[in-house]
């Protein structure tokens, strides 16, 4: 008798447990869309400022390379009009070429004259509006 009525009781129990109710799925996918909503602007914001961060090591890579043939062109730049570069270059100094690499996306800038060169660099994936500059007439800082 008592295992009769231990079988009925696993049994009852067996037939209560038959999964998730709708109820408890719908909060389950509610909470992951609203995680979803939350990340992907974020992550974004993150690629964004990646390719700014990108644009900015361009420009300071550029200002090394335009210095280094700077240096040896006798204390004068490569003169160049003012151009806009895609891609990577390589500037000639006096026998000697000095690489300048960008990153995809990025466009640099440069005007040059023998005393002084100008940049500004901005990538195409970054937030809009960023531009980095240099200009080593006004101090050579990068903004």
């Amino acid at each position: 008798m008592l295992t009769n009525k231990l079988t009925a009781m696993r049994a009852e129990k067996d037939a209560d447990d038959r999964g998730f109710t709708l109820i408890e799925l719908l909060v389950v996918v509610v909470i992951i869309g609203i995680l979803i909503a939350i990340a992907i602007p974020l992550y974004l914001n993150y690629q964004k400022g990646a390719k700014d961060k990108a644009a900015q090591s361009d420009i300071r890579a550029a200002v090394a390379a335009y210095q280094q043939c700077y240096t040896d062109n006798n204390n004068a730049y490569v003169v160049e009009a003012a151009v806009a570069h895609t891609a990577s270059y390589s500037l000639s100094c006096n026998g000697t070429s000095e690489g300048v690499n960008l990153s995809g996306g990025t466009t640099l800038t440069v005007t040059a004259s023998a005393t002084a060169v100008a940049m500004t660099a901005s990538n195409s994936g970054g937030h809009s509006g960023k531009i980095y500059s240099y200009d080593s007439a006004s101090g050579g800082a990068i903004n």
